[in-house]
């Protein structure tokens, strides 16, 4: 998956920068692309998409900060050589007249090494304390939204509770990337709706505690393709469900992943039993048979990770999208030169202002399989669970 550096970023900016706001002009944030040991120029990569060039000034201050850190009290002085490709980097001085490039006085890093870390430890959180599922009522005055969260034994309904310190987000529509997830309340969140929540369970089960708590409305479209298009970076497709074309744009923050065959025919054969399907399809290993996925996949809490670094978050005892992002988190990306005309495919998105058309957050290829095992789009639905979030919950930068 995409390694997600943008959640911190955003704690980077508010939080160190705006405390120099009133010292200077201008400031850049993004990600190393290169340094020049010579004169300790940086090349950086916006989060807007902006390359700046980087110069430190005669006596800039140059800080290492921890990732989710607020303060530069705990910062560890460093110089320009100690900063690598791949660190996070916000810089604040004076932007030149062509407004790539940035003088610096301060230059703030969190290490691409130190973000991994806390990625992880987010991730493992996330694992043991996290659960996820589709909205299927809210009751704004209590702060409180039920969702049908996958166990081992099906759906299982459980509360989600929200104080005044749980933090709510929700994904706006035409959204790709976690980092874009605005500041909500629950009564924005609809019944339909994906969630996902840190925080408590309580002791029978039924009722959860939110710290955090992430909502948002997705589409899964299962789809064929007709036309792939490189050079606008588009793919024409038919909804297999309501028959009709629709446009499928990919960006920069877009996942595009092929599921291996035989990781595709057992997923088909778990789909095709858990939705009343019978005995799996030909050639696909019945469930629990060989070739069965690690115990993560198969019920372990958590799968394969949470947010804000992708992964299924705990509380997935055994859920199909659990399944699929632990398959994922092992397969390489594919490139849209990859797809063909006729391929079958999985595409999730935020729901946009236009039906006709997306922009994939994640797309699926090779699930040709898992289609024939759920031809209905109810039961791609329980096969695909909330795999979207899980799948790209951090989006954003490489």
């Amino acid at each position: 998956m995409k390694t997600t550096f943008l959640r911190y970023a955003a704690f980077f900016l508010v939080a160190i920068g705006v405390a120099f706001a009133q010292q200077q002009s201008g400031r850049a944030l993004g990600v190393v692309q290169a340094i020049d040991a010579s004169n300790g120029q940086i090349t950086l990569r916006a989060d807007d998409g902006t390359t700046f060039k980087i110069v430190p000034q005669s006596g800039a201050r140059f800080v290492r900060v921890p990732p989710g850190e607020t303060s530069l009290a705990k910062g560890t002085p460093i110089t320009a050589a100690d900063i690598d490709p791949g660190d996070r980097l916000l810089a604040r001085g004076q932007v030149g007249d062509d407004k790539t490039t940035l003088t610096a006085t301060l230059v703030v890093v969190m290490t691409k090494g130190d973000l991994a870390k806390k990625q992880e430890a987010d991730r493992n959180e996330w694992q043991k304390r996290g659960v996820g599922g589709i909205v299927t009522a809210v009751d704004p005055g209590a702060g409180e939204v039920t969702i049908n969260a996958p166990s081992a034994a099906g759906p299982k309904a459980l509360v989600i509770v929200s104080g005044p310190k749980t933090v709510v987000r929700r994904y706006p529509p035409d959204t790709v990337k976690f980092a874009d997830a605005k500041p909500a309340a629950v009564t924005d969140i609809k019944v339909g709706d994906q969630v996902r929540a840190l925080g408590e369970k309580s002791s029978d089960g039924t009722r959860f505690t939110a710290e955090e708590l992430v909502a948002g409305s997705f589409r899964n479209v299962a789809a064929t393709i007709s036309t792939v298009d490189p050079a606008t970076n588009t793919l024409k497709v038919t909804d297999l469900t309501t028959k009709k074309p629709l446009l499928v744009h990919i960006n920069t923050d877009s996942t595009m992943k092929k599921l291996p065959p035989e990781v595709a025919a057992r997923m088909a054969a778990r789909t095709s039993v858990a939705t009343g399907g019978g005995a799996p399809p030909t050639g696909a290993p019945a469930p629990g048979g060989s070739g069965r996925p690690p115990a993560a996949a198969q019920g372990a809490p958590g799968g394969a990770g949470g947010p804000p670094g992708g992964g299924a978050p705990g509380g997935m005892h055994g859920g199909r999208s659990g399944d699929l992002q632990q398959a994922l988190e092992h397969v390489p990306p594919i490139k849209i030169e990859d797809l063909k005309p006729g391929d079958a495919i999985i595409v999730t998105s935020t729901e946009g202002a236009d039906p006709g058309q997306v922009t994939a957050i994640t797309l699926l290829a090779g699930v040709e399989p898992i289609l024939s095992a759920a031809p209905g789009s109810s039961q791609r639905a329980s096969m695909l669970g909330s795999w979207n979030m899980d799948a790209n919950m951090g989006g954003g930068m490489q």
